[in-house]
């Protein structure tokens, strides 16, 4: 029941920063494009490198685990939402802006997993 009271709360925290970076991506480049979701995968993925490698390095507790890696990193980070507008730009003939989202959502989203593993490591 401990660690349901973390994956809340740590999702709550993740929802609302998924929306408020959503936002502010929106107004600072517009809707042609949907940079929020890319900017919280590449963050999320980032964070969940980081939290893996320490988990490998040192003692994580569950509760941290629920917390980050279930809660807030699972409501930051969506792929249904990227798959949806991936499906709306390939429905609206935009097939290169599809192509492109498809592209930097998974090289920089494994790109920063790494990252947040190599920033972890080096540090031992």
């Amino acid at each position: 029941m401990n660690n349901i009271l973390f994956v809340a709360l740590g999702g709550s925290i993740g929802a609302v920063f998924r929306y408020l970076l959503s936002i502010f991506m929106l107004q600072l480049f517009g809707s042609a494009f949907p940079f929020g979701t890319l900017l919280v995968n590449v963050i999320g993925s980032f964070l969940m490198g980081t939290i893996y490698a320490l988990g490998q390095v040192s003692q994580v507790s569950p509760e941290i685990k629920a917390l980050v890696g279930v809660g807030l990193l699972g409501a930051l980070t969506t792929f249904s939402t990227f798959s949806n507008e991936t499906l709306l730009l390939i429905q609206s003939g935009a097939w290169i802006k599809a192509f492109f989202n498809i592209a930097l959502n998974l090289c920089l989203c494994i790109f920063m997993v790494y990252l947040g593993q190599q920033l972890v490591f080096s540090r031992i």
